[in-house]
Protein backbone atom coordinates (compact mmCIF):
# COMPACT_ATOMS: atom_id res chain seq x y z
CA UNK A 1 0.00 0.00 0.00
CA UNK A 2 1.10 3.86 -0.53
CA UNK A 3 0.54 5.92 1.99
CA UNK A 4 1.00 9.94 1.26
CA UNK A 5 1.82 12.37 3.82
CA UNK A 6 1.35 15.67 3.82
CA UNK A 7 2.81 17.80 6.89
CA UNK A 8 1.08 21.35 5.53
CA UNK A 9 -1.91 20.65 3.46
CA UNK A 10 -3.81 23.58 2.36
CA UNK A 11 -7.25 23.85 0.78
CA UNK A 12 -6.39 25.72 -2.77
CA UNK A 13 -9.07 28.04 -3.89
CA UNK A 14 -8.54 28.88 -7.52
CA UNK A 15 -9.72 31.59 -9.51
CA UNK A 16 -9.70 33.52 -12.47
CA UNK A 17 -10.02 37.20 -13.43
CA UNK A 18 -8.96 40.23 -15.88
CA UNK A 19 -6.81 43.49 -15.44
CA UNK A 20 -6.34 42.74 -11.88
CA UNK A 21 -5.75 46.10 -10.86
CA UNK A 22 -4.96 47.48 -6.86
CA UNK A 23 -6.94 49.88 -4.46
CA UNK A 24 -9.92 48.83 -7.10
CA UNK A 25 -12.87 46.22 -6.34
CA UNK A 26 -11.93 43.18 -8.56
CA UNK A 27 -14.43 41.05 -9.83
CA UNK A 28 -13.42 37.33 -10.37
CA UNK A 29 -14.94 34.34 -11.74
CA UNK A 30 -15.06 30.43 -11.48
CA UNK A 31 -14.07 29.75 -8.01
CA UNK A 32 -12.69 26.04 -7.33
CA UNK A 33 -12.16 24.93 -3.77
CA UNK A 34 -10.30 22.16 -3.49
CA UNK A 35 -8.61 19.69 -0.64
CA UNK A 36 -4.79 19.84 -1.44
CA UNK A 37 -1.61 20.30 -0.46
CA UNK A 38 1.30 17.87 -2.25
CA UNK A 39 0.40 14.21 -0.95
CA UNK A 40 -3.54 14.77 -0.74
CA UNK A 41 -3.05 15.44 -4.53
CA UNK A 42 -0.98 12.21 -5.05
CA UNK A 43 -3.44 10.23 -3.23
CA UNK A 44 -6.66 11.94 -5.32
CA UNK A 45 -4.76 11.64 -8.77
CA UNK A 46 -3.57 7.69 -7.74
CA UNK A 47 -7.14 7.77 -7.39
CA UNK A 48 -8.17 8.41 -10.52
CA UNK A 49 -5.85 6.24 -12.09
CA UNK A 50 -7.42 3.12 -9.91
CA UNK A 51 -4.62 2.73 -7.22
CA UNK A 52 -5.58 3.16 -3.61
CA UNK A 53 -3.60 5.00 -1.07
CA UNK A 54 -3.63 6.40 2.44
CA UNK A 55 -3.48 10.17 3.13
CA UNK A 56 -1.88 10.95 6.40
CA UNK A 57 -0.82 14.54 7.66
CA UNK A 58 -1.88 17.49 10.42
CA UNK A 59 -5.32 18.59 9.72
CA UNK A 60 -6.97 21.37 11.96
CA UNK A 61 -10.15 23.50 11.99
CA UNK A 62 -12.80 24.11 9.51
CA UNK A 63 -10.22 23.77 6.64
CA UNK A 64 -8.83 20.50 8.07
CA UNK A 65 -12.18 18.80 8.45
CA UNK A 66 -13.27 20.24 4.89
CA UNK A 67 -10.44 18.44 3.24
CA UNK A 68 -10.74 15.26 4.95
CA UNK A 69 -14.57 15.23 4.31
CA UNK A 70 -13.83 15.93 0.75
CA UNK A 71 -10.90 12.86 0.95
CA UNK A 72 -13.20 10.61 2.21
CA UNK A 73 -16.52 11.23 -0.07
CA UNK A 74 -13.83 10.30 -2.65
CA UNK A 75 -13.67 7.05 -0.79
CA UNK A 76 -9.80 7.76 0.10
CA UNK A 77 -8.70 6.15 3.16
CA UNK A 78 -7.42 9.33 5.59
CA UNK A 79 -5.29 8.97 8.70
CA UNK A 80 -5.78 12.70 10.04
CA UNK A 81 -3.77 13.87 12.93
CA UNK A 82 -5.67 17.10 14.60
CA UNK A 83 -3.83 20.35 15.69
CA UNK A 84 -5.42 22.83 17.45
CA UNK A 85 -4.46 25.37 15.12
CA UNK A 86 -6.55 25.73 11.39
CA UNK A 87 -5.47 24.53 8.21
CA UNK A 88 -4.01 26.97 5.77
CA UNK A 89 -6.04 28.06 2.65
CA UNK A 90 -3.79 28.78 -0.23
CA UNK A 91 -5.25 31.21 -3.63
CA UNK A 92 -4.37 31.11 -6.99
CA UNK A 93 -4.94 33.62 -9.24
CA UNK A 94 -4.79 34.02 -13.17
CA UNK A 95 -5.23 37.06 -15.14
CA UNK A 96 -5.49 35.55 -18.55
CA UNK A 97 -2.06 35.97 -18.80
CA UNK A 98 -0.22 35.61 -15.87
CA UNK A 99 -0.55 33.59 -12.40
CA UNK A 100 -0.41 34.82 -8.60
CA UNK A 101 0.15 32.78 -6.16
CA UNK A 102 -0.84 33.76 -1.78
CA UNK A 103 0.73 30.82 -0.05
CA UNK A 104 0.30 30.80 3.40
CA UNK A 105 2.83 29.03 6.31
CA UNK A 106 0.45 26.39 7.70
CA UNK A 107 -0.95 25.42 11.05
CA UNK A 108 1.30 25.23 13.94
CA UNK A 109 2.04 21.67 15.21
CA UNK A 110 3.06 20.18 18.48
CA UNK A 111 5.83 18.41 19.89
CA UNK A 112 2.81 15.86 20.88
CA UNK A 113 1.38 15.94 17.58
CA UNK A 114 4.38 15.40 15.86
CA UNK A 115 5.28 11.91 18.40
CA UNK A 116 1.51 10.98 17.42
CA UNK A 117 2.65 11.02 13.67
CA UNK A 118 5.81 9.25 14.37
CA UNK A 119 3.91 6.53 16.69
CA UNK A 120 0.95 5.97 13.69
CA UNK A 121 4.19 5.33 11.27
CA UNK A 122 5.55 2.92 13.17
CA UNK A 123 2.54 0.85 13.83
CA UNK A 124 1.97 0.38 10.20
CA UNK A 125 1.79 -2.95 8.94
CA UNK A 126 0.85 -2.47 5.54
CA UNK A 127 3.04 0.49 4.40
CA UNK A 128 5.55 -0.41 1.06
CA UNK A 129 5.65 2.92 0.12
CA UNK A 130 5.34 6.30 1.85
CA UNK A 131 5.20 9.47 -0.44
CA UNK A 132 6.54 12.43 1.83
CA UNK A 133 5.45 16.10 -0.58
CA UNK A 134 5.63 19.72 0.37
CA UNK A 135 6.73 22.30 2.75
CA UNK A 136 6.97 22.19 6.77
CA UNK A 137 4.41 23.86 8.78
CA UNK A 138 5.44 25.81 11.93
CA UNK A 139 6.69 23.81 14.76
CA UNK A 140 8.35 21.34 12.60
CA UNK A 141 12.35 20.85 12.51
CA UNK A 142 14.00 19.66 9.61
CA UNK A 143 15.37 16.98 11.67
CA UNK A 144 11.80 15.74 11.66
CA UNK A 145 12.74 14.31 8.09
CA UNK A 146 15.30 12.24 9.60
CA UNK A 147 12.91 10.35 12.50
CA UNK A 148 10.56 9.43 9.80
CA UNK A 149 13.37 8.33 7.53
CA UNK A 150 15.09 6.12 10.39
CA UNK A 151 11.53 4.26 10.65
CA UNK A 152 11.47 3.56 7.54
CA UNK A 153 14.39 2.04 6.93
CA UNK A 154 14.29 -0.13 10.02
CA UNK A 155 10.73 -1.43 8.78
CA UNK A 156 11.78 -1.77 5.31
CA UNK A 157 9.22 1.43 4.45
CA UNK A 158 10.31 2.50 0.84
CA UNK A 159 10.49 6.00 0.97
CA UNK A 160 9.63 8.77 -1.73
CA UNK A 161 11.01 12.50 -1.26
CA UNK A 162 8.95 15.76 -3.03
CA UNK A 163 10.29 18.49 -0.92
CA UNK A 164 12.18 21.52 -1.72
CA UNK A 165 13.93 21.71 1.78
CA UNK A 166 17.77 21.76 1.31
CA UNK A 167 17.81 19.12 4.18
CA UNK A 168 16.55 16.69 1.22
CA UNK A 169 20.93 16.49 0.29
CA UNK A 170 21.14 15.10 3.62
CA UNK A 171 18.41 12.58 3.08
CA UNK A 172 19.95 10.91 0.68
CA UNK A 173 22.09 9.07 2.95
CA UNK A 174 18.67 6.82 3.82
CA UNK A 175 18.72 5.44 0.37
CA UNK A 176 15.37 6.85 -0.60
CA UNK A 177 13.47 4.68 -2.74
CA UNK A 178 12.96 8.12 -5.51
CA UNK A 179 13.13 11.88 -5.24
CA UNK A 180 11.31 14.12 -7.24
CA UNK A 181 12.98 17.35 -7.58
CA UNK A 182 12.60 19.93 -10.38
CA UNK A 183 15.67 22.29 -11.60
CA UNK A 184 15.47 24.88 -9.58
CA UNK A 185 15.53 22.26 -6.72
CA UNK A 186 18.56 20.71 -7.96
CA UNK A 187 20.33 23.46 -8.51
CA UNK A 188 19.86 25.80 -5.18
CA UNK A 189 20.02 22.37 -2.95
CA UNK A 190 22.97 20.55 -5.13
CA UNK A 191 24.36 23.13 -7.03
CA UNK A 192 23.83 21.47 -10.08
CA UNK A 193 22.16 24.01 -13.18
CA UNK A 194 20.74 21.23 -15.63
CA UNK A 195 20.53 23.18 -19.26
CA UNK A 196 21.37 20.15 -20.73
CA UNK A 197 21.60 16.40 -21.50
CA UNK A 198 25.25 16.74 -20.41
CA UNK A 199 24.69 18.50 -17.09
CA UNK A 200 21.19 16.34 -16.76
CA UNK A 201 23.85 13.44 -16.46
CA UNK A 202 26.20 15.03 -14.32
CA UNK A 203 23.35 15.60 -12.01
CA UNK A 204 21.30 12.39 -12.01
CA UNK A 205 24.60 10.84 -11.69
CA UNK A 206 25.64 12.74 -8.31
CA UNK A 207 22.18 12.43 -7.01
CA UNK A 208 22.35 8.38 -7.07
CA UNK A 209 25.70 8.29 -5.67
CA UNK A 210 24.68 10.34 -3.24
CA UNK A 211 21.96 7.63 -2.07
CA UNK A 212 18.73 8.16 -4.58
CA UNK A 213 17.80 4.72 -6.24
CA UNK A 214 15.51 6.71 -8.72
CA UNK A 215 15.38 10.18 -9.44
CA UNK A 216 13.00 12.32 -11.28
CA UNK A 217 13.98 15.63 -12.34
CA UNK A 218 11.25 17.46 -13.64
CA UNK A 219 11.57 20.73 -15.93
CA UNK A 220 8.12 22.26 -16.91
CA UNK A 221 7.48 22.65 -20.27
CA UNK A 222 11.35 22.08 -20.86
CA UNK A 223 10.40 18.29 -19.93
CA UNK A 224 11.99 15.93 -17.58
CA UNK A 225 14.61 13.65 -16.70
CA UNK A 226 14.76 10.28 -15.38
CA UNK A 227 17.24 7.74 -13.90
CA UNK A 228 17.44 4.18 -12.47
CA UNK A 229 20.89 4.33 -11.25
CA UNK A 230 21.39 2.72 -14.78
CA UNK A 231 19.92 4.18 -17.56
CA UNK A 232 19.42 8.38 -18.12
CA UNK A 233 15.74 9.02 -19.77
CA UNK A 234 14.30 12.09 -20.96
CA UNK A 235 10.47 12.72 -21.68
CA UNK A 236 9.37 15.82 -23.96
CA UNK A 237 6.93 17.95 -22.66
CA UNK A 238 3.42 18.99 -24.18
CA UNK A 239 2.63 22.55 -24.74
CA UNK A 240 -0.44 23.81 -23.29
CA UNK A 241 -1.76 27.19 -22.48
CA UNK A 242 -0.95 27.28 -18.72
CA UNK A 243 -3.64 27.82 -15.98
CA UNK A 244 -2.43 27.43 -12.72
CA UNK A 245 0.80 25.57 -12.14
CA UNK A 246 -0.09 24.67 -8.22
CA UNK A 247 -1.00 20.79 -8.69
CA UNK A 248 1.16 20.19 -12.08
CA UNK A 249 4.24 18.81 -10.15
CA UNK A 250 2.66 16.67 -7.64
CA UNK A 251 0.41 15.44 -10.39
CA UNK A 252 3.16 14.13 -12.48
CA UNK A 253 4.40 12.53 -9.74
CA UNK A 254 1.20 10.48 -9.27
CA UNK A 255 1.12 9.52 -12.90
CA UNK A 256 4.21 7.93 -12.70
CA UNK A 257 4.20 6.13 -9.68
CA UNK A 258 0.72 5.08 -10.86
CA UNK A 259 3.27 2.97 -13.46
CA UNK A 260 6.75 2.49 -12.17
CA UNK A 261 4.94 0.56 -9.41
CA UNK A 262 2.76 -1.21 -10.84
CA UNK A 263 5.01 -3.26 -13.35
CA UNK A 264 4.43 -0.29 -16.26
CA UNK A 265 7.46 0.65 -18.06
CA UNK A 266 9.90 3.21 -17.49
CA UNK A 267 8.77 4.39 -20.53
CA UNK A 268 4.96 4.39 -20.09
CA UNK A 269 5.42 6.05 -16.70
CA UNK A 270 7.29 9.05 -18.09
CA UNK A 271 4.61 9.72 -20.71
CA UNK A 272 1.83 9.83 -18.79
CA UNK A 273 3.71 11.58 -15.87
CA UNK A 274 4.55 14.16 -18.72
CA UNK A 275 0.66 14.06 -20.19
CA UNK A 276 -0.87 14.22 -16.74
CA UNK A 277 1.46 16.94 -15.65
CA UNK A 278 0.47 19.31 -18.45
CA UNK A 279 -3.91 18.70 -18.76
CA UNK A 280 -3.68 19.49 -15.25
CA UNK A 281 -1.51 22.84 -15.62
CA UNK A 282 -3.81 23.99 -18.05
CA UNK A 283 -6.92 23.47 -15.17
CA UNK A 284 -7.93 25.25 -12.23
CA UNK A 285 -6.69 22.62 -9.39
CA UNK A 286 -6.27 19.07 -10.54
CA UNK A 287 -9.28 19.55 -13.36
CA UNK A 288 -10.69 16.59 -14.80
CA UNK A 289 -7.42 14.89 -16.21
CA UNK A 290 -9.21 14.02 -19.16
CA UNK A 291 -6.64 14.39 -22.29
CA UNK A 292 -3.85 12.62 -20.27
CA UNK A 293 -4.63 9.74 -22.90
CA UNK A 294 -4.73 11.79 -25.67
CA UNK A 295 -1.19 13.71 -25.07
CA UNK A 296 0.48 11.00 -23.89
CA UNK A 297 0.66 9.91 -27.70
CA UNK A 298 2.78 13.20 -28.63
CA UNK A 299 5.33 13.17 -25.81
CA UNK A 300 8.40 11.38 -26.72
CA UNK A 301 10.97 9.50 -24.66
CA UNK A 302 14.39 8.85 -25.21
CA UNK A 303 17.24 7.25 -24.10
CA UNK A 304 20.44 9.32 -23.20
CA UNK A 305 22.82 7.11 -22.15
CA UNK A 306 24.19 5.35 -18.73
CA UNK A 307 25.20 6.12 -15.91
CA UNK A 308 28.38 4.58 -15.51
Amino acid sequence: MIYTLTMNPAIDFNITGKDIKKNFVNRTWNPVYTPNGKGVNVSLVLKHFGYKSVVMGFFGGFSGKYIVDELERANIDVQPVWVDDVTRINIFLNDGSDEYKFVNKGAFVSYQNQQELLQRIQALTDCEYLSISGSLPPGIDEDYYDEIAQICREKNIKLILDISSPHLKELLKYKPFLIKPNDDEVKQIFGYDVISDDTAVVALKALTKQGARNVLLTMGSKGAYFTNGRDVYFSTAQKIKLLSSACAGDSALAAFLSEFLYEGSIEEALKKSAATGANVAESNALGEMEKVEEYMNHIQIIKKGKIK
